[in-house]
């Protein structure tokens, strides 16, 4: 029997062509759409459950209670001696692992060449713990030696080409000089689904070896390094609130103390203690922020699976429409079906067989369609993806029940409708297949509502983009070049650099800072008691070019100067927020001593610069303060270009590098680059929804095209009659489209209040934001309705154009 209905199924496909690749496309358009959502949604909620021991495994992370105005927050950057501490004085505790992130890209040295690669350090434990795989060398003994370094696999094809890379020697900038490690081992390239994310790893001890690092061996106030612990099986030390709360006084017993200084004695007051998380909730916890690949919020991921299944239901909406239309022409077969004794389910199962099969072929396309558009999804999600059901097992049962539920939806409805024409009806002529009733009406509006919806969306956001990167950030960014000089001599290269370069007319300034401005160019931030309040404050390490160089006004007091000593020991200068946040005004916040800022310092401010926007615009302008203090490091060199001919001044800046810095390689970028890379969340969004957008319009055309063609065959006689008694052409398309067109316009007043509603309450996260205007309501709801407009008039002027003789003989 099965055999029969698949047999009838390929010889209907066969009969109407042209609307079953219509019906099929449509659909495996809506599952390409899901199928690439659903691998990005399964790969962030897949994130570090690779690892053999992930179930025992915690991240250690501080958490600070809210209190007062300031909210609860936590963080994972932990001080060197907290990982030996912790097993020291907890049994459960089997393993730790410190970890130094990537910061920045490292010199790397082997035969003479230098070049740049991304450079983690951790215990020796590493490999113990956590699982990664070994492509030559054992990874467990891999970093036992000080000296000994892993690589990732294509990491060592960059450097050392086909050349088997174990036992040879390279040299890695630590500090101010070339260090020489032995390649120990090769690990496969990191899943993409992991957050820690390394091209070489060393041995963590490397670090106390360094000027900088052996001020943290013992320094529990130095908090820069993840931690991790492995806790024997069945352990309840992540859960053991009191424990860890103990252990945090004891290695900070000021604290307590500080806290009965403010005169609080309430429980609930303030207090910080250590927490575990769990490695499988580090990526999607953006409540606990740090490690290399930043976390994301599951509500976006839902939200975006939303989207992507409106897409799907529009595509199984679009499935039933055109089934019906297309079945439309089967009324008779299926009356002499009924008369010669075939009973409704067994109509029900051959019309669930058609949906079925046509299902499958349309999942085949979709999945096919999918994997050719997988390389440009991940440009728009930032991953890097592929469809592998060894990486990610659930997809293959996930894709299973997805395109089992999108036959039995989207062949439910038309099965019933057309098995349940009465057989006397059929012969006379007297049925209508419906085309116009409530059900499938709330259908195309239902389609149309998502629709305008997303289009709505799209405008909103991409307004909302363009508004943060046109506004003035209160500097001038463009034509400014910043150099990186990180893990150079940079105080000896700069006064050389800057020599060369101010003899080029192309060039109107130089300046150096210790950090550049920008998305991932990192901030530095202290916390300091000042009249009895916490206060956070931005601090930079500048020249004096610097203000000149990007254009920032000072309001009061004046710069620093190169012949004033105090310039370089106690001097600063302080933004407008911050002397708000003090209680200072312009006129008196000259001479201010900000007392409490170290033990070994007390600055003076000299001047006051105007705020301006060095975070995203979704956050307001924060305390900030610029120094020169002589015990910073001039990493970033910021240079001034002149518009014109920026190609040729860049190949002159390069050379004059290569001059006073032969032996590293020239690394630079554009601020405002920089600055426009803190958007590219946003910019993705944009993209997914406005994509989102495009492909559900049409596939809500394909809807309409499906319904309209089911309208004329219904009214085929009628528009004859009317050509025949004179109708024109105008108002026999404007008899077919109205009713269209006033679903598309009752989507559209449904549609608007709530995108206004869901877009408003996403414009609250920032801080400087667009007003919605009317006019994005008028050109989305415009767009829908021309765009309807064309779909149905298709059918409608092709009917009308037609032979009325012919007409009036189709029924």
């Amino acid at each position: 029997m099965l055999t029969h209905y698949i047999k009838i199924s390929l010889r209907n496909l066969r009969k109407q062509k042209l609307l079953a690749f219509i019906n099929i496309f449509g659909l495996s358009v809506g599952i390409a759409c899901f199928s690439l959502f659903l691998l990005y949604a399964v790969n962030e909620f897949s994130f570090d459950k690779f690892h053999q021991q992930a179930d025992n495994i915690y991240r250690v992370g501080r958490w600070i209670q809210a209190f007062g105005d300031r909210p609860a927050a936590g963080d994972t950057y932990m001080p060197m001696p907290l990982g030996p501490a912790l097993k020291e004085d907890f049994p459960d505790v089997k393993e730790y692992v410190r970890f130094q992130e990537v910061w920045g890209e490292s010199f790397v040295r082997y035969n003479n060449e230098v070049s740049r690669i991304e450079v983690a350090y951790a215990d020796p434990a590493v490999f113990s713990v956590f699982t990664f795989k070994s492509s030559s060398g054992n990874l467990s003994s891999s970093l036992q030696n000080l000296h000994h370094v892993v690589l990732t696999a294509s990491t060592a094809k960059k450097i050392f080409g086909n050349e088997d890379a174990v036992g040879k020697s390279i040299g890695i900038k630590v500090d101010d000089q070339f260090i020489p490690f032995i390649v120990s081992a090769i690990a496969e390239d990191l899943p993409v689904n992991s957050t820690i994310q390394f091209q070489a790893l060393c041995n963590f001890e490397v670090i106390a070896t360094t000027p900088w690092g052996s001020k943290s061996v013992n320094n529990w106030r130095r908090s820069a390094y993840q931690t991790y612990v492995l806790l024997e099986p069945g352990s309840q030390l992540a859960s053991n609130k009191k424990g860890l709360q103990d252990f945090y006084n004891k290695c900070y017993p000021e604290e307590e103390t500080d806290l009965e200084k403010t005169g609080s004695s309430d429980e609930d007051a303030s207090t910080t203690t250590y927490i575990f998380q769990p490695i499988r909730d580090m990526h999607t916890n953006i409540s606990m922020m740090g490690g290399s690949v930043p976390p994301v919020d599951p509500k976006n991921i839902l939200i975006l699976l939303c989207i992507a299944g409106g897409v799907l239901i529009i595509a199984c909406i679009n499935f039933t429409t055109l089934s019906i239309g297309r079945s439309a022409g089967r009324a008779r077969e299926i009356g002499v079906r009924r008369v010669i004794g075939s009973r409704k389910k067994q109509l029900v199962a051959q019309f669930m067989t058609e949906a079925l099969l046509m299902t499958f072929f349309s999942a085949v396309a979709g999945l096919l369609l999918a994997g050719l558009l997988l390389p440009y999804f991940n440009q728009l999600s930032g991953r890097t993806l592929q469809f592998s059901f060894a990486a990610y097992p659930q997809m293959s049962w996930l894709l299973f029940v997805l395109i089992l539920l999108v036959g039995i939806l989207a062949g439910s409805y038309p099965s019933l409708v057309l098995s349940r024409f009465k057989p006397i009806e059929v012969l006379k002529n007297k049925i209508r297949v419906g085309g116009s009733n409530l059900f499938t009406k709330s259908l195309v509006t239902f389609q149309f509502v998502l629709s305008i919806g997303l289009l709505i969306s799209t405008m909103v956001i991409l307004q909302q983009v363009k508004f943060m990167q046109s506004k003035n950030p209160g500097f001038n960014k463009e034509n400014v070049l910043v150099i990186d000089a990180s893990e150079t001599d940079s105080k000896r290269i700069y006064p050389l650099l800057k020599q060369a370069l101010m003899s080029d007319p192309q060039i109107t300034g130089v300046a150096s800072a210790e950090l550049s401005l920008g998305a991932d160019r990192g901030w530095s931030r202290s916390g300091f008691e000042y009249n009895g309040k916490h206060h956070d404050v931005f601090e930079y390490f500048i020249d004096p070019d610097y203000m000149k160089v990007l254009g920032m006004q000072l309001i009061a007091g004046r710069n620093f100067d190169p012949a004033i000593t105090d310039d370089t020991v106690s001097s600063v200068i302080v933004n407008e927020t911050m002397l708000q946040e003090f209680g200072w005004s312009v006129d008196s916040a000259i001479g201010k001593q900000i007392v409490g800022y170290s033990e070994s310092k007390t600055p003076v401010v000299i001047g006051v610069v105007n705020d301006f926007n060095f975070m995203p615009m979704s956050q307001a302008v924060s305390a900030q303060l610029f120094h020169q203090f002589g015990s910073y490091q001039p990493y970033k060199y910021l240079v001034r270009i002149k518009p014109g001919n920026i190609s040729a001044t860049i190949a002159s800046i390069g050379k004059s590098w290569s001059v006073v810095a032969p032996e590293f390689p020239f690394k630079y970028s554009f601020l405002e680059e920089d600055l426009d890379r803190f958007y590219q969340s946003e910019q993705r969004w944009n993209s997914i929804v406005g994509w989102a957008g495009g492909i559900s319009i049409f596939l809500a055309c394909l809807g309409l095209f499906g319904l309209a063609a089911l309208t004329v065959i219904n009214r085929t006689k009628e528009i004859g009659i009317r050509k025949v008694l004179g109708a024109s052409l105008t108002a026999i398309v404007q008899l077919i489209s109205k009713d269209f067109l006033k679903l598309v316009f009752i989507a559209l007043v449904i549609a608007a209040p709530l995108a206004w509603y869901f877009m408003s309450q996403w414009l609250q996260d920032y801080a400087y934001r667009i007003q919605i205007g009317w006019w994005v309501f008028v050109f989305a709801g415009s767009a829908a309705l021309l765009t309807a407009l064309v779909t149905v008039s298709f059918h409608a002027i092709r009917t009308a154009v037609a032979n009325p003789v012919k007409s009036l003989r189709t029924e």
